[in-house]
């Protein structure tokens, strides 16, 4: 409705070009409506003429009556009015909300979807979690962001590539092969004292025990081969400096080559475990892109060659460095080390130059709260090489506390106190995972009630959506075992008899579905989406609870079913994009 509005908005301003307005017709941008918030005042409203009114030398008032006059006629337009100093309101004639049952009942799936997006490529980044452990329910909360925005960026128009950009490169990677490897001589017999900075979950365990059964002891190094001579570790010492020290004994004692198997079997293992998890939740990517490949394939050398040719970067103290500050960051950034060693830095600016030359418009990362330092300077690295600093967005994700009965469960990270992903999803299920992770914006920090998240009342918003779909489903039932038949043209026909408040309310909120989802294309808020679909199966629950469905007068039950079997229609829709199941029973 809102889209049909503008549209004929739009058609009105073209007419006047010239006359009163300027030359040029205003840009397709001016012509828009927006719900008010007081019946009093229609059903949609636009400031249009007020913001038009100085460019065309005229009175707002007065240019709100020539708009008004030149608006195309449409059934869908009761009546309009002018208020204020030059608002005009819109009220909806009857048969409105008819139609857009109509368009429920015929689109179907794709109800909702637009053009809003004009085929924008996007690459939406998201999760990329380091593969040194199992997704944790931090992960969790950033991959149902995604995944469900990449959904709504979809249904809206623009053209989405989903991608997951592996850290296989560079010393995290190397403390988990190291880690393994301790684990693997702890189950040889060796007992050489575990790093504090290793990684000390029990999938390291079983890595080891992969390690064994590949290489059986070829691997073992007596532990006082291992010790001799290394640094103290933390507390006496300094644990970065001992598992730096530990790693490179390592390599000296088993050969490159072997240290080199080790770490790929070791990844091997935590990818395969991160894409089943992610595969098992519902979240699938159009391409893993190695940090490893990017790095084989010369793009951190071309990106730094880049900046070199225009002055961008200095050397000082033996480092390579990069004028960072010329281009809006707070301070300048490594790029090449001392030792020679490209920074996360160099690699992050190449990857996302890379993405460019991809041909994608739009660069959308989806990334930790931790990281809120990382969009100005990777901003700044696009900028340097000559592409648009704003194509790149950065979403921050909040953290995630879980609560079991009124009590925080606690969690960290490197001791492996953390809850898995798959932990959370085994004990409340994917929907509910899906569902509470998306009830609030990605910024606000959330608080996850397991309890409430496995109960089945009204309290829980996972069972209150999908209950309404599933009542739908009941009553349908109860019609075919009364020996009747939905008879969907007839509902559709009489849809004017749907006049009690609770099926203008439903009707009403039908209504604003694709406008939702723009909304949430547009802030990158799929939360609202899950506001909305509580909202909807508000209205079903309670126009339930007031009016009998199935009744004698066919053209009176036809059109209530018409109308629920909207509402049904529209909650599957949202479901699926927010990546929940719609059950027909519950």
């Amino acid at each position: 409705m809102k889209q049909q509005l503008e549209q004929l908005l739009a058609s009105a301003l073209a007419s006047l070009a010239g006359n009163p307005l300027a030359a040029e017709p205003p840009a397709p941008g001016a012509a828009t409506v927006e719900r008010t918030r007081d019946a009093k005042h229609g059903d949609f409203a636009t400031n249009v003429a007020l913001r038009l009114a100085k460019a065309a030398r005229s009175n707002p008032r007065e240019l709100a009556e020539r708009i008004v006059a030149a608006l195309p006629a449409n059934p869908l337009i009761e009546r309009t009015e002018i208020a204020g100093q030059g608002f005009i309101n819109f009220f909806l004639a009857p048969a409105a909300y008819g139609s857009e049952l109509a368009a429920i009942h015929e689109l179907g799936e794709s109800y909702g979807h637009s053009t809003l997006g004009k085929g924008e490529r996007v690459l939406l980044e998201f999760v990329s979690a380091n593969p040194t452990g199992p997704l944790h329910v931090g992960h969790g909360r950033q991959a149902a962001y995604g995944a469900t925005l990449a959904n709504i960026l979809s249904a809206t128009g623009f053209t989405v590539s989903r991608e997951y950009y592996i850290n296989d490169a560079g010393r995290q990677v190397d403390i988990l092969a190291v880690s393994a490897w301790i684990r693997y001589l702890a189950a040889c017999g060796e007992l050489v004292p575990f790093p504090e900075n290793g990684y000390r979950g029990d999938y390291v365990r079983g890595i080891a025990a992969r390690l064994r059964a590949a290489y059986g002891e070829s691997l073992r190094r007596a532990a006082g081969a291992v010790l001799a001579g290394l640094p103290a570790d933390a507390p006496a010492g300094d644990k970065e400096v001992y598992i730096d020290a530990l790693i490179g004994r390592a390599r000296q004692l088993i050969g490159a080559d072997a240290f080199t198997g080790v770490l790929e079997l070791a990844l091997a293992e935590m990818l395969a475990d991160i894409r089943e998890d992610l595969e098992q939740f519902g979240v699938r990517f159009d391409r893993w892109y190695s940090e490893k490949a990017l790095e084989n394939s010369g793009a951190i050398e071309r990106a730094l060659a880049r900046l070199e040719r225009d002055g961008r970067l200095y050397r000082r103290e033996g480092a390579t460095w990069f004028r960072a500050t010329d281009f809006g960051d707070e301070k300048d950034r490594v790029v090449v080390r001392e030792n020679g060693q490209k920074t996360y830095f160099a690699s992050d600016i190449a990857y996302h130059l890379e993405k460019r030359e991809r041909g994608f418009e739009r660069l959308i990362d989806v990334l930790g709260a931790d990281h809120h330092g990382y969009v100005a300077r990777v901003r700044a690295g696009l900028t340097a090489m000559g592409e648009p600093g704003e194509c790149l967005e950065v979403n921050l994700i909040q953290f995630v506390s879980l609560y079991r009965g009124g009590e925080k469960v606690p969690m960290g990270k490197r001791e492996a106190q953390f809850v898995t992903l798959r932990q959370l999803r085994e004990e409340v299920g994917n929907d509910a995972c899906r569902l509470f992770y998306l009830m609030r914006s990605h910024d606000q920090p959330l608080d996850f009630d397991l309890e409430l998240a496995k109960s089945r009342t009204n309290e829980n918003p996972v069972y209150y959506i999908q209950y309404a779909h599933a009542r739908v489903a009941s009553v349908m039932k109860q019609l075919a075992a009364r020996g009747l038949a939905f008879g969907r043209a007839d509902g559709l026909a009489n849809a004017h008899l749907l006049t009690g408040a609770h099926e203008q309310a439903a009707l009403a909120c039908l209504a604003r579905y694709g406008e939702v989802l723009e909304q949430a294309a547009a802030n990158r808020a799929p939360h609202a989406l899950v506001h909305y679909l509580r909202e909807l199966a508000n209205t079903l629950h309670t126009y339930y609870n007031a009016e009998q469905f199935i009744v004698e007068d066919s053209r009176l039950r036809n059109a209530r079913l018409a109308l629920v079997i909207g509402v049904q229609q529209v909650i599957r829709n949202g479901l699926a994009l927010l990546g929940v199941s719609a059950p027909d029973s519950m």
